[in-house]
């Protein structure tokens, strides 16, 4: 990201395709986003999960410690709608009844700024300077990596239909 760069907001499509439409994902300035539509309000974030590069748009939604949160549907990483902040269960072992709580990563999904003008949605791409996790799999490496990851899953498809012949 251009932190120099003055920040953009991009035509994403009218407001009622979206709501009806419920998520999509789109690419911007070579980025995947995905935006969703969830209980009357629009969030955009970057498309692959930071922990594994798995697309978060088939994930189920949650409501954890009073923040909604995709929940990502190949490891099941938690992470908050609004921020980008991944969230883990546990315990603390140096209390005296270790009960399990909810904790916070920190952010680790890079998170882009939803606004609607007369009906119109606009994404604007996030310039908050310093790396976030899930910028990884916007860069050349990343999405190698992906590529690699889905021809691996594909052959083992392949194999795995000729078994059932």
């Amino acid at each position: 990201m251009d932190e120099n760069k003055p920040p953009r907001m991009y035509f994403i499509g009218k407001k009622e395709d979206l709501v009806q439409a419920k998520r999509m994902n789109v690419t911007l300035d070579g980025r995947e986003i995905l935006i969703i539509y969830h209980q009357r309000t629009f969030y955009a974030m970057d498309l692959q999960c930071y922990h594994a590069g798995s697309s978060l748009e088939p994930g189920d939604i949650e409501e954890i410690n009073n923040k909604l949160c995709i929940v990502c549907p190949k490891h099941k990483y938690k992470i908050t709608l609004a921020e980008g902040e991944g969230l883990y269960k546990a315990t603390n072992p140096a209390e005296k009844v270790p009960t399990p709580r909810w904790y916070s990563k920190g952010t680790k999904q890079r998170v882009h700024k939803v606004t609607e003008v007369d009906e119109d949605i606009f994404v604007t791409l996030s310039n908050c300077p310093g790396w976030i996790e899930s910028d990884y799999y916007q860069t050349e490496k990343g999405r190698a990596e992906l590529r690699k990851a889905q021809e691996s899953e594909d052959g083992e498809a392949d194999v795995n239909a000729d078994e059932d012949v």
